[in-house]
């Protein structure tokens, strides 16, 4: 369980270090826009994100 839970952290960085190692002005135009949303947007994004990869793992899996 532990060397699965690593590799999808690890896999979680690949994915996460794409965007700014590609189109670094891209990732700075979108973090500029994030943090002009208030923190109840924010919080919805990450509440539609997690449901998200919920779903995909329940399907997958």
């Amino acid at each position: 369980m532990s060397e699965n839970l690593l590799l999808a952290f690890a896999l979680m960085l690949v994915l996460e270090g794409v965007l700014p190692f590609l189109a670094p002005k891209a990732w700075k135009d979108t973090f500029s826009r994030l943090v002009q949303l208030n923190d109840g947007q924010i919080r919805f994004i990450g509440l539609t994100v997690m449901l998200a990869g919920l779903m995909l793992l329940m399907v997958f899996r």
